[in-house]
């Protein structure tokens, strides 16, 4: 009974702070990861291709989260297989991949309308939303960190979006479903 009532009592901690994670004294982790594959692959992957030239079938993504206690989140992002010296644009997007890339909707933004995100740089920018961008090596790997003082609303960040340009825009070549945490208290 001891052992069904501490099992009980880690689900409720894990599905207040998200799905897919952890729950620990320092604050929530999730790691997560895939295969990019096209939406049409006989084998569905939770990483989608939209452009083989850059995001090749069977590169690999993973994504991690750390939330602290105070609520402080960081997002890690490490690739492999990507084309080798291409500098992309990643951002943390609010709806999970399709086979439509417009379907994963707009930057995941911290404050503003949770529905229709701006576009105004007064909140489309790094501090304001999670960018991850970076260039891959000669052998087609990246990794890129950000840490912002605030954390995801419940249901607000969802997917992880791959642009053929830094910055704001860009094409979305390749987007990678996420089960990110959230801080208990935000939506």
């Amino acid at each position: 009974m001891v052992a069904g009532i501490f099992v009980g009592a880690l689900a409720s901690a894990v599905l207040a702070a998200g799905s897919g994670g952890t729950a620990a004294p320092d604050g929530y982790w999730m790691k997560t990861d895939a295969r990019f594959a096209p939406p049409t692959a006989l084998v569905p992957s939770a990483a989608l291709t939209y452009d083989m030239s850059l995001v090749p079938a069977a590169a690999h993504i993973q994504v991690s989260q750390h939330i602290e206690a105070s609520g402080a989140t960081t997002v890690r992002l490490k690739v492999e297989g990507l084309k080798p010296g291409y500098a992309y644009g990643v951002h943390v997007h609010q709806k999970p991949c399709a086979a439509d890339p417009a379907a994963a909707g707009g930057h995941y933004q911290h404050t503003v309308d949770p529905v229709q995100p701006s576009k105004d740089p007064a909140y489309a920018n790094a501090e304001n939303e999670v960018w991850l961008d970076f260039k891959a090596d000669a052998q087609g790997a990246g990794e890129a960190v950000a840490r912002h003082g605030w954390g995801f609303r419940r249901d607000g960040a969802t997917s992880v979006v791959l642009h053929d340009e830094k910055g704001m825009s860009g094409s979305r070549v390749g987007c990678f479903t996420v089960p990110f945490g959230w801080v208990t208290g935000t939506g």
